[in-house]
């Protein structure tokens, strides 16, 4: 599983949905937990952290929203040297086969569906990690 420290970016445009993902992610253990109310803004704070030599270590983002899509933050990262490895867990309520075979090509890490159960969003988590190769 992810070390506490990890630095993990939440970005939903729906600020209940960041609070719920952040409040899980507590329960986990995780300390040190960032936001963005959309993926613009999500990708601005992941090249600021990794200026200041503190880069985000986990992406969490919602598919649908205004301005840069969770997909669209996912296809920018991947096609940067910088952040083409960057675990990103998509979060959505999308569960159609073709968004979820667009977002594999695409690169995804996980895929979760809204709504979630507590031990499911663990799940995800520990299989990214494993999937990094870094198994606890």
């Amino acid at each position: 599983m992810f070390p506490q420290n990890t630095k993990i970016l939440v970005v939903d445009d729906m600020p209940t949905i960041r609070d719920l993902v952040k409040s899980q992610l507590r329960a986990l253990g995780m300390k040190n937990v960032l936001e963005a109310g959309d993926g613009q803004a999500g990708f601005t704070v992941i090249e600021n952290a990794m200026a200041l030599g503190l880069p985000v270590e986990l992406v969490i983002c919602d598919w649908n929203m205004p301005k840069l899509t969770g997909l669209e933050l996912l296809k920018q990262l991947r096609a940067s040297d910088e952040f083409a490895s960057l675990p990103f867990i998509l979060l959505t309520s999308e569960s159609e086969r073709d968004q979820v075979t667009e977002a594999i090509l695409a690169g995804v890490s996980q895929y979760i569906v809204k709504p979630f159960a507590a031990k499911a969003f663990e799940d995800k988590l520990k299989a990214v990690w494993n999937k990094l190769g870094k198994a606890s």
